[in-house]
């Protein structure tokens, strides 16, 4: 799966949840969810199960601490797809 593949998927994904519409629209790589996208840390939990759901992945309580971005979901998905 390309970088900009996944990128659509996530912003399919966080799309629901989002408080700030201008950067949502330039989601990118370095896109913070809480700061950048105002979600909510009960969201960000929402976020997380859907994207175990739709990668068919588990992700950890250390992936899920880590997952505050864009890129860091980009690696984490990445890693456990190919594990």
């Amino acid at each position: 799966m390309t970088n900009d593949d996944l990128i659509a998927k996530l912003k399919t994904i966080v799309a629901p949840y989002i408080q700030d519409e201008e950067a949502f629209k330039n989601l990118s790589e370095d896109t913070d969810f809480v700061s950048d996208l105002k979600i909510n840390s009960a969201n960000l939990v929402d976020i997380i199960l859907d994207i175990e759901d739709e990668f068919d992945i588990r992700l950890e309580n250390e992936d899920m601490e880590k997952m505050l971005d864009v890129k860091s979901a980009m690696e984490i998905v990445n890693t456990k797809l190919s594990a």
